[in-house]
């Protein structure tokens, strides 16, 4: 087959989260003998994609990364609220990446197009024109269920009222967009469910989970720090920044002066200046973004994922669990892994429930070895990237021959 991937994220090798998913597909498709072609946005800070990394990823066999300042103008988006643009989606469109991407379609004759997220979608129309090529649409969560649970979450009138307006005008931008395509794929039933409420039962909709490269994930206990906690993400996603800074606000007094006795750490891109107000010395730390995703997920103990909004699969739990990693999470971060609570993971939903996973944790070193463990045992059986790309590569021909 020949297949073009369409990503509004750079997937590079170093990197972790839904990049190295994309790159992961890729280097699995053209492992198993299909011609991958990548063209990708590459916003304002992010990385590129680096061809000399062929050890750990496969070179597609063409490449264009396109820069975009994709960064959010406050004033940009309040006045979004007048115009009624879904300023979300349209600062990811770029007329000058939609011509490179037809000029290459016209050239090229594809069998499968795959769309990666809902950014990218505004280049459907024009793709459509110029190709017969199946295209897919990878739903890496549903949008606006991410707004509508941020929304829920908010005790402001104004940002209530801006993230419902926001959850309402997404919902239906995404939802016309799922019948657009000749398939839907996405990384949990959840997911799957959602979507084949809003569509003709005609359309399909496959569950392909989240692909991870067992090779890369290696732990090793030697360089572990024990007791301690990490939270490993975007903060440009507020899903994030929102989890982490309840996370701080209900538990800074516990780590510094209280009964956690354990230093917490703080990592990924853009985390505002405010956070480093809840810095201590010794105690609580706020990295920034790191250079080396999984040596820092090696080198801590316990993973807090504090989400209270977002959807679809969590790839940084799928991370942690394949580096053995013992997680203390909400119900809804760890949303669509088959986990079992107490075995190869620990769901918190209330600050009482953190506190008592936390104590348990910290106090109990052979306890969070043997939770990690079987959380590796998980990801093999279920997250492994070659059985997943086999199912993606079944599902591409079942759309072709059909």
């Amino acid at each position: 087959m020949k297949i073009l991937i369409v990503t509004h994220l750079t997937p590079f090798p170093q990197n972790s989260g839904y990049p190295i998913v994309v790159g992961n597909t890729i280097k699995g498709l053209i492992s198993s003998g299909h011609e991958v072609s990548l063209f990708s946005l590459n916003p304002k800070k992010n990385k590129v994609y680096n061809n000399n990394h062929t050890a750990e990823q496969a070179v597609p066999s063409s490449y264009y990364a396109h820069d975009i300042d994709t960064s959010v103008s406050a004033s940009h988006a309040f006045l979004s609220l007048f115009t009624g643009k879904l300023y979300t989606v349209e600062r990811f469109y770029d007329a000058d990446f939609e011509r490179k991407l037809v000029q290459d379609i016209k050239q090229s004759n594809y069998d499968i197009i795959q769309f990666e997220g809902l950014f990218v979608t505004p280049y459907l129309p024009a793709i459509r024109k110029h190709t017969k090529a199946k295209l897919i649409y990878r739903a890496h969560h549903i949008e606006y269920l991410v707004w509508e649970r941020m929304a829920r979450q908010k005790s402001d009138p104004f940002k209530k009222f801006y993230l419902r307006l926001n959850a309402r005008r997404i919902k239906a931008f995404e939802v016309k967009q799922f019948a657009l395509f000749d398939a839907v794929t996405v990384f949990t039933n959840q997911d799957k469910e959602t979507v084949q409420q809003h569509c003709s039962s005609n359309l399909p909709v496959e569950i392909v989970p989240v692909g991870l490269d067992l090779s890369r994930y290696k732990p090793n206990h030697k360089y572990t720090r024990f007791p301690s906690l990490f939270f490993l993400g975007a903060m440009d996603w507020l899903p994030n920044r929102e989890g982490i800074e309840w996370f701080l606000e209900n538990f800074s007094n516990d780590l510094t002066e209280g009964d956690l006795k354990a230093p917490f750490y703080v990592a990924g891109n853009d985390i505002p200046e405010r956070f480093d107000d809840y810095e201590r010395v010794g105690k609580i730390f706020i990295h920034g973004e790191v250079d080396d995703a999984l040596e820092f997920v090696n080198s801590k103990a316990v993973m807090i994922v504090p989400l209270l909004s977002g959807g679809g699969m969590r790839v940084k739990i799928v991370e942690g669990m394949a580096m053995q990693k013992c997680i203390i999470s909400t119900s809804l971060g760890a949303e669509g892994i088959n986990y079992s609570h107490g075995e190869n993971i620990l769901i918190a939903n209330t600050p009482q429930e953190f506190k008592r996973a936390i104590k348990r944790c910290i106090q109990d070193e052979h306890f969070c070895r043997r939770i990690g463990l079987s959380a590796r045992k998980l990801v093999e059986q279920q997250h492994d990237t070659l059985k997943i790309n086999n199912r993606l590569t079944d599902f591409y021909e079942q759309m072709l021959n059909g």
